[in-house]
């Protein structure tokens, strides 16, 4: 039985388009089927999908596909793009990989908070975004401490390396499951990242008459008044990722990790 395929695309972003109809026609060259899609018009039924686009139209996809368990494959634009693994110029030799299966599939933990999943992480900050916000912190209905700081990423090893880094959190290797805690910009010396099991449930406690907002991968947004659960999602992420690009090979080569400013 042959593969059904999909290509998803974000029309609103610079060079999408271009790239979109290289993608085409190399897949029509190939006599492969596909079905084109809008990234905010995403449908199921697909056993691959390529997504064009920065990392945010990657978080869209994975959070809708991974309740299917489609893998999904990144081709970037020209930006950083931590979570693509194709680029423009070497496009075509990552098609051919995936054609062959020449691929992993790694299976990303997921947040979950109401209705809400993330790949990256949960922000909580005061509505007001010129104060700083009173917040608990209680895992596992233990109450662990308070911070008094701009906002609070609770993030998962995949967003390790996005907010949560430039935040000053620890980078986890994606193969792990544990769940990163990290104030940002903390008004005491003593607040610091922690790290917990991914199977710890985890409740931010709000100040009295405060109102917050939180955001799931820094694109859907929802006001919170009361506590906010977070805990490990029932689906995961399904990336596919290139045999010859690890996460360290990634760090490397996108962050830069661990080379020395004269050889940049």
């Amino acid at each position: 039985m042959s593969r059904t395929y999909a290509i998803c695309y974000n029309p609103s972003m610079d060079n999408s388009i271009n790239v979109m109809e290289n993608l085409k026609d190399l897949l029509s060259s190939k006599k492969v089927e596909f079905t084109l899609l809008d990234i905010d018009s995403l449908k199921s039924g697909f056993d691959f999908v390529f997504v064009i686009g920065g990392d945010g139209t990657i978080l869209k996809a994975a959070r809708f596909y991974s309740k299917y368990g489609s893998p999904i494959f990144g081709i970037n634009l020209g930006r950083l793009g931590f979570l693509s693994q194709a680029s423009v110029e070497n496009l075509e030799t990552s098609v051919e990989q995936i054609l062959l299966s020449d691929y992993n599939v790694e299976k990303r933990m997921m947040l979950r908070a109401d209705d809400y999943l993330a790949l990256n992480d949960f922000v909580i900050k005061g509505d007001l975004s010129s104060r700083t916000s009173r917040f608990a912190l209680a895992i596992n209905n233990k109450f662990v401490c308070e911070y008094l700081a701009d906002g609070i990423i609770i993030s998962t090893p995949t967003g390790s390396t996005a907010y949560n880094m430039a935040a000053g959190g620890p980078v986890l290797s994606p193969d792990i499951d544990a769940i990163a805690i990290t104030p940002i910009c903390p008004h005491t010396f003593s607040a610091r990242p922690i790290v917990v099991s991914s199977d710890d449930e985890i409740k931010i406690l709000p100040a009295k008459n405060n109102k917050y907002t939180v955001s799931s991968d820094g694109q859907l947004v929802f006001s919170l008044s009361g506590e906010l659960v977070i805990k490990k999602a029932e689906y995961r992420a399904n990336l596919a990722l290139l045999k010859n690009n690890d996460f360290y090979n990634v760090l490397r080569n996108k962050l830069h990790w661990g080379i020395s400013p004269a050889s940049i």
